[in-house]
């Protein structure tokens, strides 16, 4: 791969100029049309004052004139700074303020800023006499700045060099044996980290990147699967869960003609796994692991690998895992002596954006960056992943994974959602408490005494919850990671 997502695409264009490159609910590009576009726009920005390392902030619009933005930002020598769709005002303030943006592009002007809309994308097309032409960045360069939306504390910049995303882009393609011809659906938000690196990959490839705007708009969905001849697709765990609820099955009318699906961004209960799997018997199943700062950085393929609890894979071909102790020291883990996952490569971040502090703690080294992901990696290179040490709840000496516990208990018809949370306890420090929420057609038909019964048939006793309570909606990110410290606000 050349040493940039935008210099592969050029190639690609001069290439393959008639494929299709992008997709979305309003246009489709070829390549050659797309790098137009991004080349045009480029000189553009250019002209307007864009320099080397000047940020560029945009609001998501799920289309390919937000990855025109994008690239083009990063081929003027900016840095992408994306903000996710229909954001706060406040929010967009604070990020624009934070990075001194010299240019804010989306539906409508963020007073103080040069404004250009994101519908102007494909209006400067223009075309360079040649690739050589063209002042392509370099692999250290910074591209982008990413800030977490996060399940704790403030949102942190997080901030990605040309290496970084090029090495997770090789990550993504050979993880999942993307072939040359892959046309893939991406419904995950294109302003985050996971649906943003998952049309690296394809572009990077060369292959064919399908936008949808809303994962409910499962009718206008599949007709777009079939337009197009989706060949796989990129999904989170929350949005699997959508499918199955809204369309029954009917994923599984794609069995012969999906390569694969990858999902991410949140732990896969068990028991979507084992149904995808049914429906899906020949197509590639990948969960993978990783995160804004070091993406991509392990899969599983749980078709092929099936009955792996915790298990998240092995690593990527740009990472390397270890297992550390309180202290960061490198441990000889097993299921029975658990320590915290720490991963290196050329995929990890560079660092948080003006906080040196929090980069320190984070990577201490600058090599591994270290999480609080309690795991252990067995005999034949396989890594596996039983939660956050934050998340895990010590009710009386017993030490609790509240995933695991949810993946069970959701599958109780009543139940629409669920959440496990440590409160404190006067007598055994914490207790765990389940929070649920049920689904509309059936809150007449819960009973608590038979939803504790159905509570001791799955779990044991030891770790039965000591408090459950309703309430409407379980605080989720825009990915489906579980919002803990905000249930957890609620008892004290």
């Amino acid at each position: 791969m050349y040493p940039s997502i935008i210099e592969n695409l050029a190639h690609h264009a001069m290439t393959n100029p008639d494929k299709l490159c992008f997709a979305d609910e309003r246009k489709e590009l070829t390549y050659k049309e797309t790098w137009e576009a991004i080349y045009g726009l480029s000189e553009e920005l250019k002209a307007r004052g864009i320099r080397k390392d000047d940020c560029v902030v945009i609001e998501c619009n799920q289309s390919a004139d937000f990855m025109i933005f994008d690239l083009a930002i990063q081929l003027a020598g900016g840095i992408f700074v994306p903000l996710e769709k229909n954001v706060a005002l406040a929010r967009a303030e604070e990020i624009a303020g934070d990075t001194e943006a010299a240019l804010f592009v989306g539906k409508k002007p963020l007073e103080g800023y040069d404004f250009m809309e994101i519908d102007e994308a494909c209006s400067y097309a223009a075309s360079p006499a040649a690739l050589e032409d063209v002042a392509f960045p370099d692999i250290n360069d910074v591209a982008e700045i990413l800030f977490s939306t996060g399940t704790t504390g403030k949102s942190k910049g997080i901030v990605l060099t040309h290496r970084s995303n090029i090495s997770i882009a090789e990550n993504v393609c050979q993880g999942v044996k993307m072939k040359a011809d892959n046309v893939e659906m991406i419904p995950m938000p294109t302003s985050h980290s996971h649906g943003l690196r998952r049309s690296y990959a394809n572009l990077a490839n060369g292959s064919s990147v399908i936008y949808i705007g809303k994962i409910t708009l499962l009718k206008k969905l599949f007709s777009m699967m079939d337009q197009y001849g989706v060949t796989s697709m990129d999904l989170s765990p929350s949005m699997l869960s959508i499918i199955f609820k809204l369309s029954k099955d009917k994923i599984g009318e794609y069995a012969d003609v999906m390569d694969y699906v990858q999902l991410g961004s949140a732990p896969l209960p068990e028991e979507d796994k084992q149904h995808l799997a049914r429906l899906l018997p020949n197509t590639r199943l990948y969960n993978f692991y990783g995160s804004t700062e070091a993406g991509c950085s392990c899969l599983l393929d749980f078709n092929e690998a099936p009955g792996k609890k915790g298990c998240i894979g092995k690593p990527a071909v740009n990472s390397k895992f270890i297992v550390v102790d309180e202290n960061r020291k490198e441990i000889q883990s097993s299921p029975d002596n658990l320590g915290f996952l720490a991963s290196t490569g050329p995929i990890n971040m560079k660092e948080y954006y003006k906080a040196p502090e929090l980069t320190k703690e984070a990577m201490p080294d600058g090599d591994y960056i270290y999480t609080k992901d309690l795991g252990y990696i067995d005999e034949n290179g396989y890594v596996y992943m039983l939660g956050r040490k934050d998340d895990v709840i010590n009710y009386a000496g017993i030490k609790i994974s509240p995933e695991e516990l949810e993946s069970l208990i959701v599958k109780n018809p009543l139940i629409k959602d669920c959440a496990l949370v440590p409160v404190d306890d006067p007598l055994t420090g914490q207790a765990p408490k389940l929070y649920i929420s049920l689904e509309d057609s059936t809150k007449d038909e819960y009973d608590v005494k038979a939803f504790k019964v159905f509570l001791s048939e799955i779990i044991d006793q030891n770790k039965q919850p000591k408090y459950i309570e309703i309430i409407d909606e379980i605080p989720r990110t825009f990915n489906g990671k579980i919002i803990r410290k905000n249930l957890i606000a609620l008892n004290k």
